[in-house]
């Protein structure tokens, strides 16, 4: 697989099959990732990989504290910007019209919908979750550089045969997840990411999910 198909073929994938992932393939992987580009060579970014038991006891503990604070809670940084508008809005509010239109969830099965949702801290069937996080003082240009690293994990994955889902719900808990993780109070939690192999024939793992045409994002001068 060449990187334009690994570009092409990632995807959020939202149903995984029962199938585990080798240590060792995964070690790889994390081990070429770490050739992610970052400014100053600072490679800001941290990250706890759990499967297994250990995994269980997280979603078994997150799922006990979504009943008494179901909104989230002690959130490190905000996920959406207040002010999201314009095509960003339209966006966000779009996928996840589709996404539930494509397990046949209507608008108004609230529902239907909240359970949907919350097989995020199942993860989505996924046997491995990475759980990423900075020092507070980082700025936006090493939160960048995190992203890019995370990128670079989600298309070697791809690579591999693997999929996954980078999760920011679980910053709805920050301070909770890194309690429950061991990260001291001098780190931010940022996100979770499943890992595992995607169930090919699951509706929601195969509806359109468009980008914005390449003259409404980008301009070219000089060229």
């Amino acid at each position: 697989m060449n990187v334009t198909e690994a570009v092409n073929s990632r995807r959020s994938i939202r149903q995984f099959l029962d199938k585990p992932v080798d240590r060792a393939t995964l070690e790889q992987i994390l081990k070429t990732a770490q050739r992610s580009p970052s400014g100053g060579n600072t490679q800001p970014w941290s990250a706890v990989i759990v499967g297994g038991d250990a995994l269980k006891d997280i979603t078994a503990k997150i799922k006990e504290k979504t009943k008494t604070a179901p909104m989230g809670e002690n959130m490190e940084y905000a996920i959406y910007p207040k002010d999201l508008d314009g095509r960003y809005e339209e966006q966000r509010r779009a996928v996840g019209r589709d996404m539930f239109e494509s397990i046949g969830l209507a608008r108004e099965d609230s529902a239907g919908r909240v359970a949907q949702m919350a097989k995020n801290w199942d993860s989505f069937g996924a046997p491995v979750q990475l759980f990423t996080y900075t020092r507070k003082y980082m700025g936006p240009p090493q939160w960048s550089d995190m992203g890019m690293w995370l990128q670079t994990v989600m298309l070697l994955l791809r690579e591999a045969g693997l999929d996954s889902c980078a999760q920011e719900i679980w910053a709805m808990y920050g301070t909770y997840m890194r309690e429950l993780l061991g990260i001291d109070d001098d780190h931010i939690f940022f996100c979770g990411m499943a890992i595992g192999y995607r169930d090919p024939d699951a509706p929601i793992n195969n509806f359109a999910v468009p980008r914005t045409p390449l003259d409404q994002a980008i301009e070219i001068r000089g060229l």
